[in-house]
Protein backbone atom coordinates (compact mmCIF):
# COMPACT_ATOMS: atom_id res chain seq x y z
CA UNK A 1 0.00 0.00 0.00
CA UNK A 2 2.87 2.22 0.82
CA UNK A 3 4.58 1.68 -2.50
CA UNK A 4 1.32 2.51 -4.20
CA UNK A 5 1.27 5.66 -2.37
CA UNK A 6 4.70 6.53 -2.86
CA UNK A 7 4.10 5.97 -7.08
CA UNK A 8 1.57 7.61 -7.35
CA UNK A 9 3.13 10.82 -5.38
CA UNK A 10 5.93 9.83 -7.64
CA UNK A 11 3.99 10.35 -10.37
CA UNK A 12 2.15 13.38 -8.79
CA UNK A 13 5.69 15.31 -8.75
CA UNK A 14 6.81 14.03 -12.08
CA UNK A 15 3.45 15.76 -13.57
CA UNK A 16 4.10 18.99 -11.79
CA UNK A 17 7.10 19.32 -12.80
CA UNK A 18 6.40 18.79 -16.56
CA UNK A 19 3.16 21.23 -16.41
CA UNK A 20 5.85 23.63 -14.82
CA UNK A 21 8.50 23.48 -17.46
CA UNK A 22 5.46 23.55 -20.74
CA UNK A 23 4.30 26.46 -18.64
CA UNK A 24 7.45 28.07 -18.58
CA UNK A 25 8.30 27.61 -22.26
CA UNK A 26 4.62 28.56 -22.98
CA UNK A 27 5.19 31.63 -21.21
CA UNK A 28 8.57 32.46 -22.84
CA UNK A 29 6.38 31.80 -26.27
CA UNK A 30 4.16 34.50 -24.90
CA UNK A 31 6.73 36.68 -24.13
CA UNK A 32 8.59 36.49 -27.26
CA UNK A 33 5.55 37.05 -28.90
CA UNK A 34 4.29 40.39 -26.78
CA UNK A 35 7.92 41.51 -27.79
CA UNK A 36 7.98 40.90 -31.24
CA UNK A 37 8.19 44.01 -33.74
CA UNK A 38 4.38 45.32 -34.28
CA UNK A 39 5.46 47.58 -36.67
CA UNK A 40 8.30 47.39 -39.65
CA UNK A 41 10.30 50.54 -40.85
CA UNK A 42 7.47 51.16 -44.03
CA UNK A 43 4.61 53.38 -43.44
CA UNK A 44 2.45 50.20 -44.73
CA UNK A 45 3.18 48.78 -41.78
CA UNK A 46 2.81 51.50 -39.17
CA UNK A 47 -0.54 52.88 -41.41
CA UNK A 48 -2.25 48.88 -40.83
CA UNK A 49 -1.01 48.86 -37.29
CA UNK A 50 -1.02 52.69 -35.96
CA UNK A 51 -3.90 54.23 -34.05
CA UNK A 52 -3.86 57.50 -32.33
CA UNK A 53 -3.84 57.04 -28.45
CA UNK A 54 -7.18 58.00 -27.21
CA UNK A 55 -5.04 59.24 -24.03
CA UNK A 56 -3.15 62.17 -25.56
CA UNK A 57 -6.35 63.97 -27.08
CA UNK A 58 -7.99 64.35 -23.79
CA UNK A 59 -5.18 66.27 -22.21
CA UNK A 60 -5.96 69.70 -23.92
CA UNK A 61 -2.89 71.71 -23.06
CA UNK A 62 0.49 70.96 -22.22
CA UNK A 63 3.95 73.23 -21.69
CA UNK A 64 6.83 73.68 -23.99
CA UNK A 65 10.54 74.83 -22.80
CA UNK A 66 12.66 76.38 -24.76
CA UNK A 67 16.11 76.28 -22.51
CA UNK A 68 19.41 76.47 -23.81
CA UNK A 69 22.87 78.26 -23.85
CA UNK A 70 21.04 80.01 -26.50
CA UNK A 71 19.85 82.01 -23.40
CA UNK A 72 22.96 83.12 -22.47
CA UNK A 73 22.82 85.96 -24.91
CA UNK A 74 19.29 86.41 -24.51
CA UNK A 75 19.34 88.51 -27.60
CA UNK A 76 16.77 88.24 -30.72
CA UNK A 77 15.74 84.71 -30.13
CA UNK A 78 16.77 81.09 -29.93
CA UNK A 79 18.17 81.43 -33.36
CA UNK A 80 20.81 83.41 -32.38
CA UNK A 81 23.75 80.68 -32.90
CA UNK A 82 22.72 80.51 -36.59
CA UNK A 83 22.43 84.59 -36.89
CA UNK A 84 25.70 85.58 -35.11
CA UNK A 85 27.24 84.26 -38.02
CA UNK A 86 25.16 85.64 -40.53
CA UNK A 87 27.57 88.62 -41.92
CA UNK A 88 26.83 88.73 -45.69
CA UNK A 89 23.18 88.24 -45.71
CA UNK A 90 20.10 86.49 -44.00
CA UNK A 91 19.65 83.02 -44.84
CA UNK A 92 15.65 81.43 -43.60
CA UNK A 93 15.80 78.03 -42.75
CA UNK A 94 14.86 76.84 -46.38
CA UNK A 95 18.30 78.71 -47.86
CA UNK A 96 15.80 81.71 -49.09
CA UNK A 97 18.10 84.67 -49.17
CA UNK A 98 16.48 87.30 -47.17
CA UNK A 99 18.03 90.41 -46.01
CA UNK A 100 22.05 91.49 -47.42
CA UNK A 101 24.56 92.80 -45.66
CA UNK A 102 25.76 91.26 -42.16
CA UNK A 103 22.17 90.32 -39.78
CA UNK A 104 21.58 92.62 -36.79
CA UNK A 105 22.95 89.54 -34.51
CA UNK A 106 26.25 89.54 -36.14
CA UNK A 107 26.54 93.29 -35.76
CA UNK A 108 25.71 92.19 -31.76
CA UNK A 109 28.10 89.75 -31.23
CA UNK A 110 31.02 91.25 -33.02
CA UNK A 111 30.20 94.82 -30.77
CA UNK A 112 29.48 92.74 -27.32
CA UNK A 113 31.49 89.50 -27.65
CA UNK A 114 33.82 90.22 -29.79
CA UNK A 115 35.09 88.33 -33.40
CA UNK A 116 33.54 84.70 -34.13
CA UNK A 117 36.36 83.64 -35.09
CA UNK A 118 37.64 84.15 -31.17
CA UNK A 119 34.49 84.22 -29.23
CA UNK A 120 32.05 81.41 -31.38
CA UNK A 121 28.71 80.17 -29.72
CA UNK A 122 30.54 76.80 -28.17
CA UNK A 123 31.99 79.91 -25.79
CA UNK A 124 28.43 80.79 -23.91
CA UNK A 125 28.38 77.32 -22.82
CA UNK A 126 30.53 77.37 -19.98
CA UNK A 127 28.36 80.30 -18.99
CA UNK A 128 25.21 78.58 -19.23
CA UNK A 129 25.48 77.45 -15.58
CA UNK A 130 21.68 77.12 -14.54
CA UNK A 131 22.37 77.74 -11.43
CA UNK A 132 18.94 78.32 -9.80
CA UNK A 133 17.04 75.64 -11.58
CA UNK A 134 14.87 73.75 -10.08
CA UNK A 135 12.47 71.13 -11.58
CA UNK A 136 10.46 70.53 -8.90
CA UNK A 137 9.56 74.66 -8.75
CA UNK A 138 9.14 73.99 -12.44
CA UNK A 139 6.80 71.41 -12.45
CA UNK A 140 4.83 72.91 -9.44
CA UNK A 141 4.13 75.89 -11.79
CA UNK A 142 3.32 74.19 -15.04
CA UNK A 143 0.64 71.67 -12.72
CA UNK A 144 -0.59 75.00 -10.99
CA UNK A 145 -1.39 76.67 -14.62
CA UNK A 146 -3.18 73.53 -15.60
CA UNK A 147 -0.79 72.09 -17.57
CA UNK A 148 -1.17 67.73 -18.34
CA UNK A 149 1.63 67.62 -20.34
CA UNK A 150 5.67 69.00 -20.60
CA UNK A 151 8.12 69.02 -23.26
CA UNK A 152 11.07 69.94 -22.61
CA UNK A 153 13.81 70.60 -25.84
CA UNK A 154 16.22 67.77 -25.36
CA UNK A 155 17.95 69.29 -28.19
CA UNK A 156 17.66 72.46 -29.77
CA UNK A 157 19.15 73.32 -33.73
CA UNK A 158 22.40 73.97 -32.09
CA UNK A 159 23.34 71.00 -31.19
CA UNK A 160 23.71 71.22 -27.21
CA UNK A 161 22.15 67.89 -25.54
CA UNK A 162 19.53 69.22 -22.69
CA UNK A 163 20.80 65.61 -21.12
CA UNK A 164 22.54 62.69 -20.02
CA UNK A 165 24.09 61.99 -23.44
CA UNK A 166 25.98 58.86 -24.13
CA UNK A 167 27.03 60.00 -28.16
CA UNK A 168 28.00 63.65 -27.95
CA UNK A 169 29.89 65.82 -25.26
CA UNK A 170 28.17 68.42 -25.77
CA UNK A 171 25.71 68.16 -23.45
CA UNK A 172 24.56 69.55 -19.97
CA UNK A 173 25.56 66.57 -17.48
CA UNK A 174 29.62 67.42 -18.70
CA UNK A 175 29.42 70.93 -19.35
CA UNK A 176 27.53 74.01 -18.32
CA UNK A 177 25.19 73.07 -15.73
CA UNK A 178 26.49 69.93 -15.23
CA UNK A 179 23.39 68.15 -14.46
CA UNK A 180 21.10 66.46 -16.67
CA UNK A 181 17.88 68.77 -16.99
CA UNK A 182 15.55 66.35 -18.72
CA UNK A 183 15.85 63.56 -16.21
CA UNK A 184 15.55 66.00 -13.70
CA UNK A 185 12.33 67.73 -15.06
CA UNK A 186 11.39 63.74 -16.21
CA UNK A 187 11.32 62.77 -12.63
CA UNK A 188 9.83 65.51 -11.21
CA UNK A 189 6.90 65.58 -13.76
CA UNK A 190 6.09 61.90 -13.34
CA UNK A 191 6.28 62.11 -9.88
CA UNK A 192 3.28 64.63 -10.07
CA UNK A 193 1.12 63.05 -12.48
CA UNK A 194 2.18 64.98 -15.58
CA UNK A 195 3.05 63.03 -18.82
CA UNK A 196 6.53 63.61 -20.05
CA UNK A 197 7.65 64.07 -23.83
CA UNK A 198 10.93 65.33 -25.36
CA UNK A 199 11.13 67.22 -28.26
CA UNK A 200 14.07 66.78 -30.90
CA UNK A 201 15.38 69.84 -33.63
CA UNK A 202 18.93 68.59 -34.16
CA UNK A 203 18.05 67.65 -37.69
CA UNK A 204 18.50 71.00 -38.76
CA UNK A 205 22.27 71.32 -36.82
CA UNK A 206 23.44 69.83 -40.00
CA UNK A 207 23.07 73.24 -42.28
CA UNK A 208 22.33 75.37 -38.77
CA UNK A 209 26.27 76.91 -38.79
CA UNK A 210 27.17 79.21 -41.59
CA UNK A 211 31.02 77.94 -42.29
CA UNK A 212 33.40 80.62 -43.27
CA UNK A 213 37.19 80.58 -42.15
CA UNK A 214 36.72 83.70 -40.82
CA UNK A 215 34.53 82.09 -37.83
CA UNK A 216 35.28 79.04 -35.25
CA UNK A 217 32.40 77.50 -37.21
CA UNK A 218 34.74 75.76 -39.68
CA UNK A 219 37.33 74.64 -36.72
CA UNK A 220 37.42 70.51 -37.01
CA UNK A 221 37.60 70.37 -33.23
CA UNK A 222 34.61 71.24 -32.54
CA UNK A 223 33.01 69.68 -35.80
CA UNK A 224 31.06 67.86 -33.22
CA UNK A 225 28.86 70.73 -32.28
CA UNK A 226 28.99 72.67 -35.39
CA UNK A 227 27.99 69.89 -37.48
CA UNK A 228 30.56 68.53 -40.44
CA UNK A 229 28.61 70.54 -43.66
CA UNK A 230 31.22 72.23 -45.47
CA UNK A 231 31.24 75.50 -46.48
CA UNK A 232 28.61 74.87 -49.63
CA UNK A 233 24.95 75.65 -48.09
CA UNK A 234 23.27 73.55 -50.60
CA UNK A 235 25.61 69.93 -49.42
CA UNK A 236 23.05 67.16 -48.90
CA UNK A 237 22.64 65.59 -45.22
CA UNK A 238 25.26 62.82 -45.38
CA UNK A 239 25.02 59.70 -44.43
CA UNK A 240 27.11 59.84 -41.43
CA UNK A 241 25.45 62.76 -40.24
CA UNK A 242 21.80 60.90 -40.53
CA UNK A 243 23.65 57.58 -38.47
CA UNK A 244 24.40 60.04 -35.84
CA UNK A 245 21.25 61.81 -35.60
CA UNK A 246 19.70 58.39 -35.51
CA UNK A 247 22.16 57.58 -32.44
CA UNK A 248 21.10 60.62 -30.77
CA UNK A 249 17.61 60.36 -31.34
CA UNK A 250 17.35 56.82 -29.89
CA UNK A 251 19.61 58.11 -26.64
CA UNK A 252 16.49 60.14 -26.23
CA UNK A 253 14.01 57.62 -26.30
CA UNK A 254 16.11 54.57 -24.79
CA UNK A 255 17.05 56.05 -21.77
CA UNK A 256 13.80 58.48 -21.37
CA UNK A 257 11.53 56.31 -22.64
CA UNK A 258 9.06 59.86 -23.45
CA UNK A 259 5.66 59.33 -23.35
CA UNK A 260 5.91 62.12 -26.77
CA UNK A 261 8.80 62.54 -29.30
CA UNK A 262 8.22 65.83 -30.78
CA UNK A 263 10.19 66.65 -33.96
CA UNK A 264 10.74 69.95 -36.07
CA UNK A 265 10.59 70.62 -39.37
CA UNK A 266 13.85 69.94 -41.00
CA UNK A 267 13.18 66.27 -40.35
CA UNK A 268 10.90 66.48 -43.37
CA UNK A 269 12.64 67.49 -46.30
CA UNK A 270 13.73 64.46 -48.32
CA UNK A 271 17.21 63.90 -47.37
CA UNK A 272 15.87 61.96 -44.20
CA UNK A 273 12.89 60.10 -45.71
CA UNK A 274 14.21 57.00 -45.23
CA UNK A 275 15.05 57.78 -41.41
CA UNK A 276 10.89 58.59 -40.69
CA UNK A 277 9.71 55.50 -41.04
CA UNK A 278 12.76 53.80 -38.85
CA UNK A 279 12.08 56.49 -36.41
CA UNK A 280 7.85 55.80 -36.44
CA UNK A 281 9.01 51.79 -36.34
CA UNK A 282 11.52 52.08 -33.58
CA UNK A 283 9.37 54.21 -31.12
CA UNK A 284 6.10 52.56 -31.71
CA UNK A 285 7.50 49.63 -31.07
CA UNK A 286 9.45 50.37 -27.91
CA UNK A 287 5.97 51.55 -26.70
CA UNK A 288 4.58 48.21 -27.17
CA UNK A 289 7.10 46.94 -25.28
CA UNK A 290 7.10 49.03 -22.72
CA UNK A 291 3.47 48.45 -22.37
CA UNK A 292 2.29 52.16 -22.84
CA UNK A 293 0.71 54.29 -26.03
CA UNK A 294 3.26 56.59 -27.32
CA UNK A 295 2.76 60.07 -29.07
CA UNK A 296 4.78 60.82 -32.20
CA UNK A 297 4.70 64.60 -33.26
CA UNK A 298 5.63 66.06 -36.81
CA UNK A 299 4.54 69.25 -38.49
CA UNK A 300 4.67 67.70 -42.42
CA UNK A 301 6.35 71.31 -42.95
CA UNK A 302 5.95 71.50 -46.37
CA UNK A 303 4.38 68.26 -47.78
CA UNK A 304 3.04 65.36 -46.12
CA UNK A 305 6.33 63.95 -45.06
CA UNK A 306 4.63 61.59 -42.38
CA UNK A 307 1.23 59.90 -44.05
CA UNK A 308 -1.72 61.44 -42.56
CA UNK A 309 -2.37 59.04 -39.45
CA UNK A 310 0.93 57.98 -38.69
CA UNK A 311 1.35 60.63 -36.64
CA UNK A 312 -0.17 63.68 -34.15
CA UNK A 313 0.18 66.66 -36.50
CA UNK A 314 1.79 69.19 -35.38
CA UNK A 315 0.94 73.50 -35.87
CA UNK A 316 4.16 75.87 -35.11
CA UNK A 317 2.72 79.30 -34.00
CA UNK A 318 -0.78 78.72 -36.42
CA UNK A 319 -4.72 76.95 -35.95
CA UNK A 320 -6.84 75.58 -38.47
CA UNK A 321 -10.10 77.21 -39.94
CA UNK A 322 -12.35 74.37 -38.78
CA UNK A 323 -12.29 70.45 -37.00
CA UNK A 324 -9.99 68.51 -37.94
CA UNK A 325 -11.43 64.74 -36.53
CA UNK A 326 -7.78 63.18 -36.29
CA UNK A 327 -5.96 64.79 -33.30
CA UNK A 328 -3.52 67.77 -34.15
CA UNK A 329 -1.82 70.38 -31.58
CA UNK A 330 -0.87 74.04 -31.96
CA UNK A 331 2.25 74.95 -30.69
CA UNK A 332 3.00 78.47 -29.75
CA UNK A 333 5.07 80.62 -27.46
CA UNK A 334 3.90 83.10 -24.62
CA UNK A 335 6.61 85.33 -26.64
CA UNK A 336 5.45 87.15 -29.80
CA UNK A 337 8.83 87.72 -30.78
CA UNK A 338 11.08 84.60 -29.55
CA UNK A 339 10.70 80.93 -28.12
CA UNK A 340 14.26 81.32 -26.07
CA UNK A 341 14.14 84.17 -23.15
CA UNK A 342 15.69 87.45 -24.89
CA UNK A 343 15.80 90.59 -22.96
CA UNK A 344 13.39 92.57 -25.08
CA UNK A 345 10.57 89.21 -24.38
CA UNK A 346 6.97 90.28 -25.56
CA UNK A 347 4.57 88.30 -23.95
CA UNK A 348 0.70 87.82 -24.90
CA UNK A 349 -1.83 88.26 -22.42
CA UNK A 350 -3.49 85.46 -20.94
CA UNK A 351 -6.76 86.34 -22.42
CA UNK A 352 -5.33 86.04 -25.96
CA UNK A 353 -3.56 82.69 -25.29
CA UNK A 354 -6.86 81.18 -23.29
CA UNK A 355 -8.78 82.15 -26.40
CA UNK A 356 -6.60 80.05 -28.55
CA UNK A 357 -7.15 77.24 -26.29
CA UNK A 358 -10.97 77.13 -26.76
CA UNK A 359 -10.80 77.41 -30.40
CA UNK A 360 -7.90 74.81 -30.81
CA UNK A 361 -9.82 72.36 -28.02
CA UNK A 362 -13.43 73.56 -30.24
CA UNK A 363 -11.61 71.83 -33.41
CA UNK A 364 -10.31 68.54 -31.32
CA UNK A 365 -6.83 70.13 -31.06
CA UNK A 366 -4.60 70.51 -28.02
CA UNK A 367 -2.43 73.64 -27.08
CA UNK A 368 1.54 73.61 -26.36
CA UNK A 369 2.21 76.70 -24.70
CA UNK A 370 6.41 77.36 -24.58
CA UNK A 371 7.83 79.14 -21.72
CA UNK A 372 11.52 80.81 -21.89
CA UNK A 373 13.45 80.93 -18.85
CA UNK A 374 16.50 82.38 -18.23
CA UNK A 375 20.22 81.63 -18.22
CA UNK A 376 20.31 80.72 -14.68
CA UNK A 377 17.17 78.53 -14.66
CA UNK A 378 14.53 81.38 -13.18
CA UNK A 379 11.48 81.61 -15.49
CA UNK A 380 10.37 85.38 -15.51
CA UNK A 381 7.85 86.93 -13.32
CA UNK A 382 6.14 87.85 -16.38
CA UNK A 383 5.41 84.05 -17.73
CA UNK A 384 4.63 82.81 -14.36
CA UNK A 385 1.92 85.41 -13.67
CA UNK A 386 0.13 84.77 -17.59
CA UNK A 387 0.95 80.70 -16.31
CA UNK A 388 -1.12 81.29 -13.16
CA UNK A 389 -3.92 83.47 -14.88
CA UNK A 390 -4.38 80.61 -17.46
CA UNK A 391 -4.34 78.25 -14.33
CA UNK A 392 -6.93 79.96 -11.89
CA UNK A 393 -9.29 80.19 -15.48
CA UNK A 394 -9.18 76.61 -16.20
CA UNK A 395 -9.71 75.88 -12.21
CA UNK A 396 -13.00 77.61 -12.60
CA UNK A 397 -13.84 76.60 -16.54
CA UNK A 398 -11.83 73.09 -16.94
CA UNK A 399 -14.62 71.27 -17.45
CA UNK A 400 -15.59 72.66 -20.72
CA UNK A 401 -11.98 71.95 -21.71
CA UNK A 402 -10.21 68.70 -20.29
CA UNK A 403 -11.30 65.73 -21.54
CA UNK A 404 -13.93 66.93 -24.50
CA UNK A 405 -14.52 66.54 -27.80
CA UNK A 406 -15.52 68.38 -30.19
CA UNK A 407 -19.16 69.26 -31.27
CA UNK A 408 -21.29 69.29 -34.79
CA UNK A 409 -19.86 72.21 -35.58
CA UNK A 410 -16.50 74.36 -33.58
CA UNK A 411 -18.59 77.40 -33.12
CA UNK A 412 -20.21 80.63 -34.74
CA UNK A 413 -18.86 84.19 -34.88
CA UNK A 414 -17.59 87.38 -37.21
CA UNK A 415 -13.74 86.43 -36.60
CA UNK A 416 -12.22 84.22 -38.80
CA UNK A 417 -9.04 82.40 -38.33
CA UNK A 418 -6.42 81.74 -40.51
CA UNK A 419 -4.76 78.42 -41.91
CA UNK A 420 -1.77 76.77 -41.67
CA UNK A 421 1.99 77.38 -39.74
CA UNK A 422 3.22 80.63 -38.54
CA UNK A 423 -0.47 82.79 -39.04
CA UNK A 424 -1.43 83.85 -35.98
CA UNK A 425 0.12 86.98 -36.36
CA UNK A 426 -2.60 87.95 -39.05
CA UNK A 427 -5.64 86.88 -36.24
CA UNK A 428 -8.03 88.96 -34.79
CA UNK A 429 -8.65 89.27 -31.10
CA UNK A 430 -11.93 86.80 -30.44
CA UNK A 431 -14.87 89.00 -29.46
CA UNK A 432 -18.18 88.51 -27.58
CA UNK A 433 -19.76 87.35 -30.54
CA UNK A 434 -17.14 84.61 -31.26
CA UNK A 435 -18.69 81.39 -29.83
CA UNK A 436 -17.10 77.69 -29.23
CA UNK A 437 -18.40 74.45 -28.62
CA UNK A 438 -17.37 71.54 -26.43
CA UNK A 439 -18.99 68.66 -25.40
CA UNK A 440 -18.45 66.22 -22.66
CA UNK A 441 -21.17 63.57 -21.51
CA UNK A 442 -24.58 64.93 -21.36
CA UNK A 443 -23.32 68.55 -21.45
CA UNK A 444 -22.72 70.42 -24.41
CA UNK A 445 -20.57 73.61 -23.83
CA UNK A 446 -21.01 77.12 -25.27
CA UNK A 447 -17.83 78.85 -24.26
CA UNK A 448 -18.12 83.01 -25.28
CA UNK A 449 -14.92 84.34 -26.25
CA UNK A 450 -15.67 87.87 -24.35
CA UNK A 451 -17.84 89.47 -22.22
CA UNK A 452 -20.98 91.16 -23.83
CA UNK A 453 -21.41 94.67 -22.99
CA UNK A 454 -25.17 94.37 -22.57
CA UNK A 455 -25.05 91.13 -20.57
CA UNK A 456 -26.70 88.76 -23.02
CA UNK A 457 -25.73 85.92 -25.16
CA UNK A 458 -27.27 85.42 -28.74
CA UNK A 459 -26.22 81.77 -29.89
CA UNK A 460 -27.54 81.45 -33.16
CA UNK A 461 -26.66 77.78 -33.36
CA UNK A 462 -28.75 76.80 -30.87
CA UNK A 463 -32.04 78.52 -32.03
CA UNK A 464 -34.76 76.31 -32.55
CA UNK A 465 -34.36 76.59 -36.95
CA UNK A 466 -30.99 76.10 -36.60
CA UNK A 467 -30.17 72.27 -37.97
CA UNK A 468 -27.07 71.85 -35.16
CA UNK A 469 -30.30 72.15 -32.34
CA UNK A 470 -32.79 69.62 -34.32
CA UNK A 471 -31.69 66.76 -31.66
CA UNK A 472 -31.05 68.95 -28.65
CA UNK A 473 -33.47 69.47 -25.93
CA UNK A 474 -32.06 72.25 -23.26
CA UNK A 475 -33.42 72.07 -19.83
CA UNK A 476 -30.69 73.65 -17.59
CA UNK A 477 -28.54 76.44 -18.60
CA UNK A 478 -26.07 77.52 -16.10
CA UNK A 479 -22.48 79.35 -16.12
CA UNK A 480 -19.42 77.94 -14.67
CA UNK A 481 -17.97 79.74 -11.45
CA UNK A 482 -21.11 81.42 -10.97
CA UNK A 483 -23.81 80.72 -8.34
CA UNK A 484 -26.32 82.83 -9.46
CA UNK A 485 -29.25 81.75 -11.87
CA UNK A 486 -29.70 81.86 -15.44
CA UNK A 487 -31.90 83.38 -17.37
CA UNK A 488 -32.51 81.96 -20.60
CA UNK A 489 -34.66 81.10 -23.66
CA UNK A 490 -35.02 79.66 -26.84
CA UNK A 491 -35.95 81.54 -29.49
CA UNK A 492 -36.55 80.52 -33.34
CA UNK A 493 -33.56 82.26 -34.28
CA UNK A 494 -31.25 82.21 -31.05
CA UNK A 495 -30.80 80.87 -28.07
CA UNK A 496 -30.97 83.90 -25.34
CA UNK A 497 -28.91 83.70 -22.45
CA UNK A 498 -28.61 86.29 -19.85
CA UNK A 499 -25.09 86.70 -18.13
CA UNK A 500 -24.55 86.67 -14.38
CA UNK A 501 -24.89 90.23 -12.75
CA UNK A 502 -21.00 89.26 -11.10
CA UNK A 503 -18.44 88.01 -13.76
CA UNK A 504 -17.13 84.38 -12.44
CA UNK A 505 -14.00 84.80 -14.12
CA UNK A 506 -11.67 86.52 -16.55
CA UNK A 507 -11.55 85.63 -20.14
CA UNK A 508 -13.62 83.55 -22.03
CA UNK A 509 -16.96 82.67 -20.60
CA UNK A 510 -18.60 79.14 -20.49
CA UNK A 511 -22.29 78.44 -20.69
CA UNK A 512 -23.61 74.85 -19.59
CA UNK A 513 -26.12 73.47 -21.35
CA UNK A 514 -28.16 70.21 -20.10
Amino acid sequence: MKLKKIGLLSLLIVAIIFQSCTDKKNNKIELAEIQKPVYKANWESIKANYKDPTWFNKQKFGIFIHWGAYSVPAYSSEWYPRKMYMDTATFSAQLKLGKKGPSDVYLHHKEKWGKQKEFGYKDFIPMFKGEEFNADEWINLFKRAGAKYVIPVAEHHDGFAMYNSNITRWNSVDMGPKRDILGELFKSGRENGLIMGASSHFAFNWSYYNKKDHFDTTNPEFSDLYSTKGKDLNEPVSEAFKKLWWSRTKDIIDNYQPDILWFDFYLDIPDFADQRPKLAAYYYNKGVEWGKEVVLQDKNFSHEAFPEGTVIYDLERGKLPGIRKLPWQTDTSIGKNSWSYVTNWKSKTANQIVDDLVDIVSKNGCLLLNVGPKSDGTIPDDQKAILLQIGDWLKVNGDAIYDTTYWKTFGEGPTEVKKGHHSEGHNNDLSSKDIRFTTKGNSLYAIVLDWPTDGIVKIETLGKASEYAKDIKISDVNVLGSTEDITWRQENNHLVVTMPKVKPCDFAYVIQLN
